[in-house]
C-alpha cells in the first residue's frame, strides 16, 4: 500500500470566499422558494404555461433554469479556489442584468421576465434593489485582498 502526498499544500478559503459561495447558493435557493410563495401551486403551473407558449420562451425559461445551475456551480468551484468561477459568476451576472434590463425595457419578452416600473429610473431603481446581493457577492469575491490572494494563489 503506498499513500500519495501532495507536495503543494492547499490554502483554506478565506472566511469572505466563504460568505460569498454560501450567499450564492442561498439566494438561488431563496429565490426559488419566493417565486413558489408567491405564484402559488397555479399561478406556477400558469407560469410554466405561458413559458412554453413558443420556442422562444421556451428557451429563455431554460436558460433561466440554467443560469441558477450554473450559479449553483461557480459557487462549489469558488470555494475550491479556482478563479474561472468568479468570472464565469461576473459574466452570468452581467449578462442577466442585461437581459432583464433590455427585457424591461420592452425588448425581448417582457411579459415572462422583466421589471415592472412607469419609468427608466424607477426600472433601475428595482433593478438595482433585485441585483444588490448577487453584486455584494461579486465585491466579495473580487474587492478584498484576502479574496484576490486566494485566488491568485489556487
Amino acid at each position: 500500500m503506498s499513500s500519495h502526498h501532495s507536495s503543494h499544500a492547499r490554502l483554506n478559503a478565506p472566511t469572505l470566499v466563504v460568505i460569498a459561495a454560501i450567499a450564492i447558493i442561498l439566494t438561488r435557493c431563496v429565490d426559488v422558494v419566493m417565486l413558489f410563495n408567491t405564484l402559488g401551486w397555479s399561478g406556477t403551473q400558469a407560469f410554466v404555461l405561458r413559458s412554453i407558449q413558443t420556442w422562444a420562451l421556451t428557451l429563455i425559461s431554460f436558460a433561466s433554469l440554467l443560469v441558477v445551475a450554473v450559479d449553483v456551480r461557480c459557487a462549489f468551484v469558488i470555494v475550491r479556489g479556482r478563479s474561472w468561477g468568479r468570472w464565469l459568476y461576473l459574466l452570468v451576472q452581467l449578462v442577466v442584468t442585461g437581459y432583464l434590463w433590455a427585457a424591461s425595457l420592452g425588448f425581448g419578452y417582457p411579459e415572462l421576465f422583466s421589471i415592472a416600473g412607469e419609468s427608466k429610473q424607477e426600472i433601475f431603481q428595482a433593478l438595482m434593489a433585485q441585483k444588490a446581493p448577487d453584486f455584494l457577492v461579486l465585491f466579495l469575491l473580487f474587492i478584498p485582498p484576502s479574496s484576490r490572494r486566494f485566488f491568485r494563489l489556487q
